[in-house]
């Protein structure tokens, strides 16, 4: 590892990542630490849309909601492969506290704001129309509903990476895995930064001209490295999902419903083959490496999914995973949740450093314009002129042309067709390279499960390729088999295998990690009964 950079970034989420990718474009030398993998926290936890964030017009966040539009165009066009569109419906029933006058003026107001978009506009419909086109919904009360256009971005941790690959691409040094387990400071300056590695055990310094904490809910935590009182900055609440297979009822496009039980929105979304359904919105107080979804918000989303569908029927017994996540929002004592900003705030920690800076909030729709806004602060505390910045136009590394990498693909006779669209979907123009590994290697050409989908150059991939470091890395935020609704445990014993090959694990190495692969998915599985 290098010794000195320009920009040192605590966090490989993807206000990291994209922080990491703007900054290493225009020419500063970076390097990225994260006390875990890419992605292994808040963004992998969010509903995974791009969206404007319809119901943030309530509270007259109208800059915000302006900005994410914009930055869903961006991100279909730097990430096609990634960024798909998506449509989504919005039931209104008697009694709900937005009515039909109140829908109708929000997709006027959504569609004036994104005027620039390549979506279609919103429609209103009449009951019957709603019921003709989705006959298990709830009949009772219904008035009608309106269908409005925004995407979905089915694999985040891809995002994340794409980001990540970027910024390697231009110099950047990626340490995932590398806690930041301290601070020198002088002058109000951050003289070293101290890190240790993970795994390995093994510790250094480093320095950098600027330092961005972009720990997401570990904001706070990396600040009291320090050593100094500092004040708290980050107000988390907690946000779970249940993933359920296709119901009695389900529809094709997806849903976004007032809850009964207190008037929040939740999402019912066709993703992966499966539905994913939430979110809630609680604040946390404890540690956000203990986040898990709790009892009492399992049976929410459930009771909110069969109210609108009466014949779904789905019980405990029905969820194949959940997961959660902290958002980490700015501190606020008093209010409702909901009523938290989303807004981005970008702090110069004066108090502490005058070349640290804390990333507070954010949307995962708007990390890129985040990014450029952060980038710039950071090159007015460097007193440096630097280039304009590129990422609305440059696209991420999986974005360029599909049509080679979609023939290279085809190539590979071991693939069903579904395979092929399976990897274009996660790799895009980068299904090219792993096509080229696996057919230079015979071992690697072979399909892992029985649809003939995974291939098993994609371990390696991640391995060489992609900075994975462990079996979690490469099942749940590389070749994205853990969001099965098996979580893809009947191939884990085949990725441990080619996995210790690569890494030269002996016998008991591999065991271990298929024990902690093992123990990541149980948990996933169970939920306490509170917090």
């Amino acid at each position: 590892m290098e010794t000195d950079y320009d920009l040192a970034i605590i966090g490989a989420g993807i206000n990291g990542a994209g922080i990491a990718r703007d900054a290493a474009l225009r020419g500063l030398s970076v390097v990225v630490f994260d006390k875990s993998d890419a992605s292994a926290g808040t963004s992998a936890a969010s509903s995974r849309l791009i969206h404007g964030g319809l119901r943030y017009l309530e509270y007259g966040e109208i800059p915000l909601v302006y900005e994410s539009l914009h930055e869903r165009r961006t991100l279909q066009h730097i990430a096609p492969h990634l960024v798909r569109p998506l449509r989504i419906t919005i039931p209104i029933y008697q009694g709900a506290k937005r009515g039909p006058l109140l829908i109708r003026l929000g997709m006027l107001a959504y569609d004036a704001l994104s005027w620039s978009k390549r979506l279609p506009r919103h429609d209103m419909l009449s009951r019957d129309e709603l019921l003709a086109e989705v006959p298990g919904l709830k009949h009772e009360g219904l008035r009608g509903g309106a269908r409005y256009s925004d995407a979905q971005v089915a694999f985040v941790e891809r995002l994340v990476l794409e980001n990540l690959l970027a910024a390697r691409s231009n110099g950047a040094s990626i340490r995932t895995w590398h806690r930041v387990s301290g601070f020198d400071i002088g002058d109000r300056q951050i003289r070293k930064i101290r890190w240790q590695h993970e795994a390995g055990g093994a510790s250094g310094e480093c320095s950098a001209k600027v330092v961005v904490n972009a720990a997401g809910p570990w904001v706070d935590a990396v600040l009291a490295t320090g050593g100094q009182p500092v004040q708290a900055l980050i107000g988390g609440t907690k946000g779970s999902h249940i993933i359920v297979s296709a119901f009695a009822g389900a529809p094709a496009d997806a849903f976004y419903v007032e809850a009964a039980a207190d008037g929040r929105p939740v999402f019912i979304l066709p993703w992966n083959g499966l539905f994913l359904i939430g979110t809630t919105d609680i604040r946390f107080t404890a540690s956000p490496d203990e986040v898990h979804a709790s009892a009492s918000e399992v049976d929410y989303l459930l009771d909110e999914t069969n109210r609108i569908f009466p014949a779904a029927g789905l019980t405990r017994a029905s969820i194949h995973y959940t997961y959660a996540g902290v958002r980490p929002l700015p501190r606020k004592k008093r209010g409702p949740e909901s009523a938290i900003t989303r807004k981005h705030i970008i702090l110069q920690n004066q108090d502490l450093a005058t070349n640290l800076v804390s990333v507070i909030g954010g949307k995962l729709t708007t990390y890129r314009s985040l990014a450029e806004q952060t980038v710039d602060r950071v090159a007015a505390i460097l007193g440096r002129d630097l280039p304009d910045c590129r990422t609305r136009e440059a696209r991420l590394p999986g974005g360029g042309s599909i049509d080679t990498a979609e023939i290279s693909v085809t190539a590979l006779s071991q693939l069903s067709p579904n395979g092929v669209t399976r990897l274009l979907s996660l790799y895009g123009s980068r299904a090219a390279d792993l096509a080229l590994l696996a057919a230079n290697d015979d071992e690697l050409a072979v399909t892992l499960d029985k649809d003939r989908t995974v291939l098993a150059a994609e371990v390696v991939f991640a391995i060489r390729e992609e900075f994975a470091r462990c079996l979690v890395d490469i099942v749940y935020r590389r070749i994205m088999v853990g969001l099965a609704a098996d979580q893809g445990r009947s191939l884990y014993e085949s990725i441990a295998s080619l996995a210790a090959r690569e890494f030269t694990w002996d016998a008991g190495k591999k065991a271990q990690e298929l024990k902690m692969l093992n123990a990541f998915s149980d948990a996933r599985r169970s939920w306490p009964a509170s917090a």
